[in-house]
């Protein structure tokens, strides 16, 4: 596939300096394009402009000087086409308020954050109708570690977008050797596929902790990706798209390796230790707040995820780990 040359990219706005958003750029960047990132710290920015590093999220990788940090929106956002957002999902609402202000009507928005609103239970791509109504938009997802993506190993991931051009743009803007780029108009079902794997690593993390075997892995994966595909068809989205990279590629990345922070939290639990224990040891889980939101939507819905709900139920309801399994044999 062709490439546009560098020099026809407008600068892109990356909202979001830790791991995932940090790679992104890195990714960019290498690619030759301007990459304006804001972060949240005053420390952090000084450290990306200065020593070109982000210790924190990213140890020893080193940002190219095409990378300009900033913790101001303005400064950012301004002169920009493209609008990347990479916040926690529980920070995803309240940051588009935050950069509404700055935006013009041109500027077309994309998302890689992984998760629903905590407020609404809602989808991403719902927020962003109702935070800054009609947009471009679209959703990045994939089976993807951020330091795999930052130091150039193979990557394949997914674009959704019900635009095919801004679609086509992006796959563009982002598509390498190395980084391979599908596109899809199923928003609905990258958006789900990217949020119910968490739970689902979670769960084979629980397995694992309580010294279950291989088959209980394979058990809860299987099961967990048809508890995925029925939600989602349930809510309008397509089932091959679970079939792929945001579906089952991603899944499979996520229970199976300890890269993922809701496996090792799985892992946590199910060796006993408390869950807030568990959370200041690993540090920010899309899962945990995601498995709150799943539940909500599959009791609304009346769809069975027994995976689902029983890890919900022992991250929120405090029920054993044990019980993961629970009528799931029955």
């Amino acid at each position: 596939m062709s490439e546009r040359k560098p020099e026809t990219y407008l600068p892109i706005s990356i909202i979001g300096a830790g791991a995932w958003g940090s790679a992104l750029a890195i990714h960019l960047a290498r690619k030759h394009q301007e990459v304006r990132l804001w972060a949240y710290e005053k420390q952090q920015v000084t450290e990306i402009n200065t020593k070109r590093t982000n210790e924190r999220y990213l140890p020893g990788i080193v940002f190219p000087s095409n990378i300009t940090c900033s913790d101001d929106y303005q400064t950012v956002l301004s002169g920009t086409q493209d609008i990347l957002i990479v916040v926690p999902s529980v920070a995803f609402h309240t940051t588009l308020k935050k950069i509404s202000p700055f935006l013009q009507p041109n500027q077309r928005l994309l998302w890689a954050s992984k998760g629903l609103d905590s407020q609404k239970h809602q989808l991403l791509n719902e927020v962003v109708k109702d935070v800054l109504g009609h947009r471009e938009a679209a959703v990045l997802s994939g089976p993807s570690f951020a330091k795999e993506v930052a130091i150039g190993l193979p990557t394949a991931v997914c674009i959704a977008s019900e635009n095919y051009n801004f679609a086509h743009d992006l796959l563009l803007r982002f598509q390498t050797k190395n980084f391979r780029v599908e596109m899809t108009q199923d928003i609905i079902g990258v958006e789900l596929g990217g949020a119910i794997k968490n739970i689902l690593a979670i769960a084979v993390g629980m397995t694992e902790g309580l010294g279950f075997g291989a088959n209980a892995k394979a058990a809860v994966i299987t099961s967990g990706l048809s508890e995925m595909i029925e939600l989602g068809i349930t809510l309008g989205a397509k089932q091959e798209t679970f079939l792929g990279l945001s579906g089952l590629g991603d899944l499979v990345l996520t229970c199976t390796d300890n890269q993922s922070r809701n496996r090792r939290l799985g892992l946590a639990v199910g060796q006993g230790r408390s869950l807030e224990e568990a959370k200041k040891l690993i540090g920010t889980t899309e899962g945990y707040e995601t498995a709150k939101n799943i539940f909500f939507l599959i009791k609304k819905y009346g769809v069975k995820a027994p995976f689902c709900e029983n890890v919900y139920r022992i991250l929120y309801e405090q029920n054993s780990p044990q019980t993961l399994f629970q009528d799931y044999f029955h």
